[in-house]
């Protein structure tokens, strides 16, 4: 029997409790992450306002899956769109490109990915909440030449802007 075996402690969050941020214009809570996990998994809940999710990508890393607790959001994976109403899920596997948006007035979320890592990239990209609110809305970015690098250093890559063509 292997002796190297890492123990991980359990982890149990009520509603309000996790490492809540700011990003991409949404509340971003991480309930498991690369430190609390060994690496193996990061889980955020999101709650989000209507309008554009993420730029399209694809991640290098990890395959990242979505479940729909409240509202609904609309996915482009590999070619498909997908409505995504409440109690659904949907699963973006590594190296297939994808994008959502949120398409009811606001939705929440959960993101997983496996394994952990893209809790970085989120905290980079984003600020410590100060409530447990939607962030107030801000202006795209003029210039997504930085994004694009952070992403990059957390094994993404962007591909385009937010939103779904068909």
């Amino acid at each position: 029997m292997p002796t190297d075996v890492t123990t991980v402690s359990p982890i149990a969050l009520q509603a309000d409790e996790g490492d809540a941020l700011w990003s991409f214009g949404a509340l971003a809570t991480i309930k498991a992450s690369s430190e609390t996990t060994d690496g193996r998994v990061a889980v955020i809940q999101f709650l989000a306002p209507q309008g554009p999710g993420s730029p399209l990508h694809v991640h290098h890393r990890e395959d990242e899956w979505f479940y729909v607790t409240e509202g609904e959001l609309t996915f482009w994976v590999g070619g498909k769109v997908i409505e995504a109403p409440a109690g659904s899920f949907v699963y973006g596997p590594r190296g297939i490109p994808h994008t959502y948006l949120v398409s009811s007035p606001e939705a929440r979320f959960l993101v997983v990915t496996e394994p952990a890592g893209f809790e970085s990239f989120l905290r980079a990209m984003g600020q410590s909440a100060p409530t447990l609110t939607i962030p107030p809305p801000a202006a795209p970015p003029s210039d997504l030449a930085p994004l694009i690098a952070a992403a990059a250093e957390y094994g993404i890559e962007i591909l385009g802007p937010p939103g779904i063509t068909d």
